[in-house]
């Protein structure tokens, strides 16, 4: 279960605009948190929290493939991100680390910045708790479940290979 104050945002937010090119030089976590959103929402770093969520409209994270968008967003604290729909790359991208996302046709019309929303992962219900308001987004099936439990793609690979030699 997740439950954050969320972060909105409208459509096409691409991956310059999460983590902006200028700062591509490093791939370290923390410091590509630093600067999660800043050409967007230069006040984000100082206004979100661990475990707050960024709610978005359509096509989140367009643009480039790179890794290091939703590696800035997971590294910045963000617990998941929901919108109508993303960017494939991003998506999968986002999943190899371990960053939920929840595609919802209602959700985001009905979630506003600063609402306080709570999800479900294995049920995919988003519930607006500021609203009362509760919605459902497509829960992942169990492999995608299985990697973003654990952490991401890597670390579940190294479960399942450990899991293989006993």
């Amino acid at each position: 279960m997740l439950k954050g104050t969320v972060h909105k945002y409208g459509a096409n937010v691409d991956t310059d605009a999460i983590i902006p090119a200028r700062y591509l030089n490093t791939s370290d976590p923390a410091e590509l948190a630093k600067h999660c959103m800043e050409d967007i929402d230069a006040d984000f770093v100082n206004r979100h929290k661990p475990g707050d969520i960024i709610v978005a409209t359509t096509n989140f994270g367009c643009g480039s493939s790179r890794e290091h968008a939703p590696l800035s967003i997971k590294a910045s604290g963000i617990s998941c991100v929901i919108a109508r729909s993303f960017a494939r790359i991003f998506f999968r991208n986002a999943i190899n680390i371990g960053l939920p996302l929840l595609e919802s046709g209602e959700a985001p019309d009905n979630i506003n910045m600063g609402d306080v929303v709570e999800i479900d992962l294995a049920s995919g219900k988003i519930k607006n708790l500021t609203n009362g308001k509760t919605f459902t987004a497509k829960p992942y099936p169990d492999f995608m479940a299985g990697i973003i439990n654990a952490g991401g793609l890597i670390e579940y690979t190294k479960k399942r290979l450990a899991a293989a030699k006993k």
